[in-house]
């Protein structure tokens, strides 16, 4: 018998995620012996500040990646919009699963869209992308901080503290919440985050019998997307902090390649797109990227940068 053993955030979402791949590794390998160790990261204890402000969404994935170094763990399940650019040596993510609604949604007790908020309503999100995407189109919105697990999130809605909030629909739907979900954000409205709604499971580059015991959970399409994605921050050499969105779609054997950079405003919004053949996905996403560049995106994210130190 072969053991696996998980590493993953202790939050409701992210105990879903590594159960769900315990789900898929157990149906393809009924033999497996599974377990799954739940850590409290940085980014779960340090609730106060925003993201930006704390040090990014890396906070979430630190120690996880720390446990497969010090083979403590074999795989770590996490969200890829989470997980920064860069690697510590030594490790890759190997398997991407199949994504769930990439899109943003917009939970209300009392209004059924973003456009039907009254003036100066309360928005809860933490996310620096969506507070300057919802700025450009509501400027009059009084955006506030919003931290926590999504249950904890809904409960302050609930409690009144937001007319409204935005969360991931992915989360929302994987825990069951989908019918919290007021209004469904066109990516044209809200560009999603670079690999949301996309599971992806790092491990050890090494490590050649987990990776054979993954293989049947990559999700190939989803993958090339992700990458897409991925590659615009490279390409950018941009943080987890920053507004900066890019989502890619598939169909047939072309691919789509839309991103976004603004300022936390939402007065600035530099966007760029490209559909292409599907083999020519680094190529794609280098010119979305230099189309970028090319509007000015390297100096708004170094101003904005400039503003956060």
């Amino acid at each position: 018998m072969t053991r696996i053993t998980i590493a993953t955030r202790e939050s409701q979402l992210a105990l879903w995620q590594a159960h769900e791949v315990s789900r898929l590794l157990t149906l393809h390998h009924p033999e497996l012996d599974i377990e799954i160790l739940g850590m409290t990261t940085q980014g779960d204890r340090f609730l106060q500040a925003s993201l930006a402000k704390a040090g990014g969404k890396g906070l979430f994935v630190k120690e996880l990646e720390q446990c497969l170094i010090d083979e403590r763990a074999d795989i770590a399940v996490h969200s890829m919009k989470d997980v920064p650019f860069e690697l510590p040596s030594g490790l890759h993510i190997s398997t991407i699963l199949e994504r769930e609604d990439p899109r943003d949604a917009f939970v209300s007790n009392d209004y059924s869209s973003l456009e039907a908020l009254p003036e100066n309503a309360v928005v809860g999100t933490s996310s620096t992308r969506r507070e300057c995407q919802i700025r450009a189109l509501r400027p009059d919105c009084n955006i506030r901080p919003l931290r926590g697990n999504v249950n904890t999130r809904l409960a302050k809605l609930d409690e009144g503290q937001y007319d409204a909030i935005i969360l991931a629909s992915a989360g929302l739907k994987r825990l069951g919440f989908a019918d919290r979900i007021s209004h469904t954000l066109d990516t044209n409205i809200c560009l999603p985050a670079i690999g949301q709604g996309a599971i992806g499971i790092e491990c050890r580059q090494q490590d050649a019998n987990t990776q054979a015991l993954l293989q049947p959970l990559h999700h190939e399409i989803t993958a090339l997307s992700v990458y897409a994605e991925r590659k615009i921050s490279t390409a950018l050499s941009a943080n987890c902090h920053l507004p900066i969105a890019a989502h890619a779609t598939q169909f047939d054997q072309t691919l789509t390649l839309r991103a976004l950079v603004g300022s936390l405003d939402g007065q600035q919004m530099l966007r760029a797109e490209l559909t292409g053949e599907l083999s020519a996905m680094p190529t794609i996403s280098q010119t979305v990227a230099d189309d970028l560049i090319a509007q000015g995106a390297l100096e708004l994210m170094a101003s904005m940068n400039d503003s956060h130190s």
